[in-house]
């Protein structure tokens, strides 16, 4: 088992990542006694990995229930925020009660938000099963849900009290979604360490493969860079925004699909080709710097290029972005493997990107 703290204060916390992390009852039993628990999940997981939870919970909580929510991103909005909060209030569920998210992103996020809402702030931890909920969303307090217009745009910062990342659940995972989380993986080893990046190059294989070793060491790598850059900049007042890298345009991609159609892993392997693509044509990186990390999203099994739409719809999507200022997109770039930087950009490299990074057979 290996232990990853993130260093906030007294919202510190412990991420546990290995085997049979679901049951460390020496890490959650204090967070848990004699408190009412609510675990928040979806109609995939909960079957899976939802009694093997309660039972831990239940050897400390006062009472524990279960809120199985609709599986997938098109779920993500008000009406199943409401389900949570009605099923807490329809069980009296008081300030000392603590949600626990047991699922995927998706869940995570609306599990925190409620957590960040009901009655002003309750505690959650999150137990996250998916390799891109262990590698990303779990870790940092964002929390939210999505409106048509944009992804994640309504929502609050509100820490977990604890991250348990169980790497037995990912044996369950599609192929897909295995994929799709290898996309935050290198996402960390682009932006924030040139050899993290080079262990996952060499691990691809055995991570899609699912081996315990590779993926452990995966989401441990990936959590301690996260846990570095959120401690210093919790509330993305500046660092935070290098974990955007390939979001902008990955977030448009997703909006302008529908939500769920690509996975979120997915878009953000093309966004991060295009991220690439604009330091190149800024004068950022090299070729080979460029064609390396193709050469990595590749392996992973993600997709190297976006929707065939116009740079028109591409720049109109991506002005509903949390970075945008006044409808200005800024972007996550690379000034080499291992360092990102934000900056605004001329429209004209933006479009020159957008023409050669998209490719034909999806509808605008």
């Amino acid at each position: 088992m290996h232990e990853v703290e993130v260093s906030l204060g007294e919202r510190s916390y412990t991420i546990a990542i290995g085997e049979g992390a679901l049951a460390r009852r020496d890490l959650i039993a204090p967070i848990v006694a004699g408190r009412s628990v609510a675990i928040v999940s979806n109609e995939t997981v909960a079957p899976l990995y939802g009694a093997r939870l309660r039972a831990t919970l239940e050897r400390d909580a006062a009472r524990v229930i279960e809120v199985v929510l609709p599986d997938g991103e098109s779920h993500k909005d008000w009406s199943t925020l409401e389900l949570v909060f009605d099923a807490l209030l329809a069980n009296r569920f008081d300030r000392a009660s603590v949600i626990v998210a047991l699922g995927g992103g998706v869940v995570g996020d609306i599990a925190g938000f409620a957590a960040a809402t009901y009655q002003r702030g309750i505690d959650f931890v999150q137990a996250p099963t998916t390799l891109l909920a262990q590698v990303d969303s779990s870790v940092g307090g964002k929390t939210g849900i999505n409106r048509p217009m944009g992804k994640n745009m309504v929502g609050a910062f509100h820490q977990p009290r604890l991250v348990l990342a169980d790497i037995g659940c990912l044996r369950s995972l599609p192929a897909r979604e295995l994929s799709a989380g290898l996309a935050e993986v290198i996402k960390h080893g682009a932006i924030a360490d040139a050899d993290y990046l080079a262990a996952v190059e060499r691990d691809i294989a055995p991570i899609r493969a699912g081996d315990s070793t590779a993926l452990a060491a995966a989401v441990a790598g990936s959590c301690e860079i996260k846990a570095r850059v959120v401690a210093h900049d919790e509330r993305e007042a500046g660092l935070r925004a290098i974990l955007n890298f390939g979001h902008t345009f990955g977030h448009a991609i997703e909006s302008g699909l529908g939500y769920g159609e690509w996975l979120h892993g997915e878009a953000v392997g093309a966004g991060m080709v295009m991220g690439a693509d604009l330091s190149r044509r800024l004068g950022m990186i090299g070729g080979g710097e460029f064609e390396r990390l193709v050469a990595a999203i590749a392996a992973a099994g993600l997709p190297r290029a976006g929707p065939a739409w116009s740079a028109d719809r591409y720049l109109e999507l991506m002005s509903v972005d949390k970075k945008a200022e006044r409808g200005t997109p800024k972007f996550v770039l690379l000034e080499a493997i291992g360092l990102a930087c934000v900056r605004r950009v001329p429209e004209d490299a933006v479009r020159a990107t957008l023409a050669a990074c998209a490719v034909d057979g999806v509808a605008a």
